[in-house]
């Protein structure tokens, strides 16, 4: 992977002349490189990666493994691209397994999520069956740590 784009994806909030320092290029080179892959997609946006645990939202997140039957022509990618179109979804990808889909909800409570699934995505033609699970805490997410990790020790071995 580009090495530019790497520092980027750890903090996209580093000046160009600190990325340009890091990577020996100049200024100008960094900025015209972050803005060519503006342009072309390969940098879609940027986001802050919050701890759930901190932000004092409510907010219940659930993935969604989804089972779906392809269609001639187009595969997964028609289904894939209505269901990652409604509010609720945060993420949608093409996963290998026992499930064709893996979606990221967000809902206000457990039951917004429940009836999205029974409302929404279970009645979307082609979707044979889901499962759903809920995340109950988060310790790593985009590649940042959540919590506090001074305390990290050797678990016990028995022999």
């Amino acid at each position: 992977m580009n090495q530019l784009l790497e520092l980027l994806r750890r903090n996209a909030r580093q000046s160009n002349s600190d990325l340009a320092a890091q990577i020996s290029s100049t200024e100008d080179a960094v900025a015209a490189q972050i803005s060519e892959w503006e342009a072309d997609g390969t940098i879609s946006g940027y986001q802050a990666i919050v701890d759930p645990a901190r932000d004092g939202g409510d907010q219940v997140t659930a993935f969604i493994e989804v089972r779906v039957t392809p269609e001639r022509g187009g595969g997964f990618d028609r289904q894939a691209r209505r269901i990652a179109r409604f509010e609720q979804v945060t993420s949608c990808y093409l996963i290998s397994g026992g499930y064709d889909l893996l979606v990221m909800v967000e809902g206000s409570d457990l039951f917004s999520v429940a009836a999205f699934v029974s409302e929404k995505l279970s009645t979307i033609e082609g979707v044979v069956s889901t499962a759903t699970h809920f995340r109950l805490k988060s310790y790593k997410e985009n590649g940042f740590l959540f919590g506090e990790d001074s305390e990290l020790t050797r678990l016990p071995v028995s022999p």
